[in-house]
C-alpha cells in the first residue's frame, strides 16, 4: 500500500491552521456527568447518547479542531469485562455517528478521530494474546468507527511497541489514516520500556506511515513536555501530538481531582508550540473551561518562539515527576552544548 493511498485530513487542516487543538478528557468529564467508576463509557453510546453529544459539543464550543470518539475501550477484550464483546461494531459505529452529528452543526472544520486504546491484554510471549489476534481485535473496532464516519484512527495511551504496530496494521487494513501516542509514565518510558525518542520507528516497516505520533496521559504537563522535546529532537520534521493530563490527580475524600488550572494548561500550550508540537490537547482532568483557555493561548501563540529547555519547562509549569529528558541528557545536553558554542551562561 502506497503512503499516498489513504486521504489525510489532519495534514490538510495543519496546513490551514498551523497548530491544531485536540479535545480534552473523556472519562473524567463523563464521571462528572454521572458515569460510575467501573462502568464502560462505551455503553453510553447506546444508553445515554445525549451525554456523549454534550461532551463533544462542550469541546467544540471550547474551540477543539479534533474530537475523539467515545470508544477508548472499544475492543472485544475490554468490552468483555462488561459482557459486551459481541457488540464491538455497533458500539464503535454509534460512537463515531454521535461525534459526526455534533460536528455537522459546528459551522467549521472539525475532524472526528476514532479513539482506540490498548486491549488491556499482554501480547505473546508475556501474555496469551497473539499479534494476529491483536490486529483482528483492532480491525474489528476500526470497522465500526469507519462505518460511523470516523476520519482517522487515533491510537492512544499505548505502552507496548508491538501493540502499536498491531493497531497501525489494522488501520491500514481498514483504510483509515492513523496516529499513535504512547503514555510515558514509567521513569520517562512507557510501562513496556519504549523511550520517547524511539516512538518514530515503531511502524517503519509498514507501507503506510502515521499521520502523527506523540504522547498522551502520563503524569502531567512538565513530563509530557520533556517527552515532546525528546521526540522533536529525534525527528524534527515529524508531526507530534501531545495530549497531557491536567496537572496531577489528588484525592479529596473519595473523589479524584486534577490540580491543573486553566492558566497552567495555557502555559503548557505555549511551551508545546515552542517545543515543536503540531497537535495539542488535554487528557485526564481537562474540562471545557481548561480547553477554552488553551484555545485562547494557542490563538495568541501560533508561531513558535525560542525552543524551551527542561529548565524553562520546570520554571514555567513545575517540577518533573519522572526520569526523563532532564536526566537522560538528550534534551538538555544538546542545549548545553549550544550554550557552550554560543558563549551563553
Amino acid at each position: 500500500m502506497q503512503a499516498s493511498s489513504i486521504p489525510n485530513p489532519i495534514d490538510a487542516l495543519i496546513a490551514e491552521k498551523g497548530v491544531l487543538l485536540a479535545d480534552g478528557a473523556t472519562g473524567t468529564n463523563l464521571f462528572a456527568m454521572g458515569l460510575e467508576s467501573g462502568d464502560a463509557p462505551e455503553l453510553w453510546n447506546e444508553d445515554a447518547p445525549e451525554k456523549i453529544e454534550a461532551l463533544h459539543q462542550g469541546f467544540i464550543d471550547a474551540g477543539a479542531d479534533i474530537i475523539l470518539t467515545n470508544s477508548f475501550g472499544g475492543t472485544r477484550h475490554r468490552l468483555k469485562l462488561h459482557n459486551a464483546q459481541d457488540r464491538v461494531f455497533e458500539l464503535n459505529r454509534k460512537a463515531a455517528e454521535i461525534a459526526c452529528r455534533v460536528v455537522e452543526k459546528a459551522g467549521r472544520r472539525v475532524i472526528v478521530a476514532g479513539s482506540v486504546g490498548p486491549t488491556g491484554e499482554l501480547l505473546e510471549p508475556l501474555g496469551a494474546l497473539t499479534y494476529d489476534g491483536a490486529v483482528e481485535a483492532f480491525a474489528e473496532q476500526m470497522e465500526g468507527l469507519k462505518a460511523g464516519g470516523a476520519e482517522v484512527a487515533w491510537i492512544e495511551t499505548m505502552s507496548a511497541p508491538e501493540e502499536i504496530h498491531a493497531a497501525a496494521e489494522a488501520a491500514i487494513r481498514i483504510g483509515l489514516p492513523y496516529t499513535y501516542t504512547g503514555s510515558f509514565d514509567t521513569a520517562g518510558h512507557t510501562m513496556m520500556g519504549l523511550a520517547p525518542k524511539d516512538i518514530h520507528g515503531v511502524v517503519d516497516d509498514l507501507g503506510q506511515p502515521p499521520v502523527a505520533v506523540g504522547a498522551n496521559c502520563g503524569v502531567g504537563a512538565p513530563d509530557i513536555l520533556a517527552t515532546l522535546l525528546d521526540m522533536t529532537e529525534a525527528r524534527p520534521d515529524a508531526t507530534i501530538v501531545v495530549k497531557g493530563n491536567c496537572g496531577i490527580p489528588e484525592f479529596r475524600g473519595t473523589e479524584v481531582h486534577y490540580s491543573g488550572t486553566p492558566e497552567l494548561m495555557s502555559e503548557y500550550v505555549r511551551l508545546a508550540v515552542d517545543g515543536g508540537a503540531k497537535i495539542i490537547g488535554g487528557c485526564c482532568g481537562t474540562s471545557f473551561e481548561h480547553l477554552a483557555a488553551m484555545r485562547t493561548a494557542l490563538d495568541g501563540h501560533k508561531h513558535p518562539e525560542q525552543r524551551p529547555t527542561i529548565e524553562d519547562v520546570v520554571a514555567r509549569v513545575g517540577p518533573l515527576r519522572n526520569k526523563s529528558a532532564s536526566e537522560s541528557g538528550s534534551a538538555t545536553g544538546t542545549r548545553r552544548s549550544r550554550r557552550a558554542r554560543s558563549g551563553e551562561s
